[in-house]
């Protein structure tokens, strides 16, 4: 059986920085990405349909995280797939941040550490774990736009993840959190 590939393959039109697709996103963080529209009310994260104008790449990587992280290989079929990519890797790093027992308030000030540092990793950098699938940006704007980009992605999943992790109240999800030592193509962030 092969791995889950992102829907947004054939978008129209990506903007590019190297070979990582810029898509937009729907999030309330400040950063380069195009904006889609809010939720509509009486509509959730947690209940968002992939055919939806509002789907964007972090619903998926969120719903796709745990099936693909049992597949050691993963073939990209395109600049999406490397989003969807990047994105497990972070959910990984972030999860693994999460303790069974910590409040939500523990959790959030951990995850939400990670998720405003702005000194990661970018493809071309030397600490980047999968720079044999990632192309370097070719300019400096280029570079900033994914620092950018990149940098928008890990807020607005690390609040969305902590929102389906802590979905039951105050103690964190048992199911989510057995996936904290898993590795997604061998790598972690």
């Amino acid at each position: 059986m092969p791995a889950y590939h992102s829907v947004f393959l054939d978008e129209p039109n990506q903007q590019l920085a190297g070979n990582f697709a810029l898509l937009p996103l729907r999030t309330r963080t400040r950063g380069p990405a195009l904006q889609l529209p809010p939720l509509p009310a009486g509509e959730s994260d947690l209940t968002i349909d992939a055919s939806h104008e509002s789907y964007d790449p972090l619903d998926e990587i969120l719903s796709l995280f745990r099936a693909n992280t049992f597949f050691r290989n993963f073939e990209i079929k395109g600049p999406a797939d490397r989003v969807l990519i990047y994105g497990i890797l972070y959910i990984s790093e972030i999860l693994g941040k999460i303790r069974p027992g910590m409040s939500r308030r523990e959790a959030e000030k951990a995850v939400m550490t990670v998720a405003l540092d702005n000194n990661f990793a970018v493809p071309g950098d030397v600490g980047f774990p999968l720079n044999q699938a990632f192309e370097a940006p070719r300019e400096r704007n280029e570079v900033d736009a994914l620092r950018g980009y990149m940098g928008q992605m890990r807020q607005e999943l690390a609040v969305r993840l902590l929102n389906r992790v802590y979905a039951d109240g105050d103690s964190p999800s048992k199911w989510w959190l057995s996936f904290t030592k898993r590795k997604f193509m061998g790598k972690q962030l």
